[in-house]
């Protein structure tokens, strides 16, 4: 049977797929815009923790990337801490993490073409349902070929976009003569009620920094290269995104609401500045989301073929290309997916089908964020290397995980946002009594696995 292509990826490889699949680019660009809807003038600092949350996280997930590197990240890692059960649960609600995130990113780079060409003058003649085919389509090609060259365009198309956006900050600042912005600073109009349901989606802009776990069999000194890509992608992330959500909420001014409302933010900002700046900004928004829909689409398939792997799902998911070494029938499977979905949904405005499915993204990286909290102490237990350091990180990680899903159904948010966590519930549920089945059914698979989760572990450098 082929296997994925081993050693072959450096740091920047692992690290190009961890902030493709995060697209920093897609919060400025357009995600700040739901995150201001709900906290107004305090979006800024909750991004401040939203940061501080997932670094935390990063921590622990950098300590179980360091003594397992596998292609089902999360579902490994979890397993082989927590037991088969819980990791499926894992490789579960993550599967629909990284399926929803490909959505939302296939709809955000719907959105920035309009955009770009808008700014041109162009109005495109295609409707919502071709360019989705078009898309997934794109992206898929481009996963099914080697992992090399998914990682190296998603990184290079980031770092393009990243520039554009930083140099309009700097032009928007000194526009406004870097002046501090008193209505944020002072918190104006916000509530804690806001603060706590934004948190949930501002998670989804970190959403991926994890992702490099998922090419564990892929890379060069995975043990290493891993942790470092993921802590590092959570860092820049962070930054990025509280200086980007500072300056855009201070360009709409005494408008907080309008900018609740836009679905091109940095638009509005630019053409207020100079109508020359949209163009180059969106353009940059529209390779960084399609870097980020490839990127997540990549993070699936491995998910999908790791599970395929040990038989929770059909084995053919397990299969790798002869030539190209990647999973293509569980990358077909989730490109097929993207589009069925966001084809089902095309006559929604636009900007509300890409914070439902970010939403329902995040829901899933919580929980696997939360498991993994648990999980890294647990491991270094058996490892013989547990500090009471790692006992506090990862208790801080589970417990943070915890307020997030709990400030997104109190208080209340409004229609359809308050049934989406049931919804996800209902899938997590639906994971469960199928792995019953399985349980079940053919005992003797749990039990390999077990023998296998157990046997696998080992402590760091060794």
């Amino acid at each position: 049977m082929s296997e994925l292509r081993k050693d072959s990826l450096s740091f920047i490889e692992a690290l190009g797929q961890s902030v493709a699949n995060v697209s920093p680019t897609l919060t400025p660009a357009l995600a700040v815009a739901v995150v201001v809807g709900i906290a107004g003038t305090a979006s800024w600092l909750v991004y401040i923790i939203a940061t501080a949350a997932l670094l935390i996280v990063a921590l622990n997930i950098s300590k179980l990337a360091g003594r397992i590197p596998a292609a089902g990240s999360f579902f490994v890692y979890v397993s082989r801490s927590l037991g088969p059960s819980y990791g499926m649960l894992a490789g579960w609600a993550m599967l629909a993490a990284y399926l929803f995130t490909a959505m939302a990113l296939t709809i955000a780079t719907s959105i920035f073409v309009k955009t770009f060409f808008a700014s041109l003058g162009y109005t495109l003649p295609i409707a919502n349902i071709p360019m989705y085919l078009i898309l997934s389509v794109l992206v898929w090609m481009f996963a099914t070929r080697d992992i090399r060259i998914s990682s190296r365009i998603g990184l290079t198309l980031e770092v393009i976009s990243v520039v554009i956006i930083l140099a309009v900050i700097v032009i928007t600042l000194s526009h406004y003569g870097f002046k501090p912005d008193t209505q944020q600073l002072t918190l104006k109009g916000s509530s804690f009620g806001g603060i706590a349901q934004a948190i949930v989606f501002a998670i989804f802009s970190f959403v991926g920094f994890e992702s490099a776990a998922s090419l564990g069999k892929e890379t060069r000194n995975p043990k290493v290269t891993i942790p470092k890509a993921i802590i590092a992608t959570a860092i820049f992330s962070g930054v990025f995104f509280v200086i980007t959500t500072y300056v855009i909420t201070q360009g709409f001014g005494d408008n907080a609401a309008t900018l609740g409302a836009s679905s091109a933010p940095l638009g509005d900002i630019t053409n207020s500045i100079s109508k020359y700046m949209t163009a180059p900004v969106y353009f940059g928004a529209t390779i960084s989301s399609f870097a980020c829909a490839l990127a997540s689409l990549n993070a699936f398939g491995r998910m999908l073929f790791s599970l395929g792997r040990y038989q929770f799902v059909h084995s053919s998911m397990g299969i790798v290309h002869q030539t190209r070494k990647t999973p293509h029938l569980a990358l077909t499977v989730g490109a097929i997916l993207n589009f069925l979905v966001c084809a089902a949904f095309a006559s929604n405005a636009e900007t509300n089908t890409f914070g439902w499915y970010g939403t329902l993204a995040s829901y899933g990286f919580i929980i696997v964020y939360f498991l993994c909290s648990l999980s890294a102490p647990v491991l270094l237990k058996r490892t013989g290397e547990l500090k009471p350091g790692n006992v506090v990180i990862g208790g801080l990680g589970a417990v943070l995980m915890i307020l997030s899903l709990v400030g997104s159904v109190y208080p209340v948010p409004s229609a359809p946002y308050n049934y989406f966590p049931y919804a996800f519930a209902a899938y997590m549920l639906a994971g469960f009594a199928w792995f019953s089945v399985l349980k079940f059914k053919t005992p003797q698979i749990l039990a390999g696995i077990q023998h296998d989760m157990e046997s696998a572990v080992v402590p760091a450098g060794k």
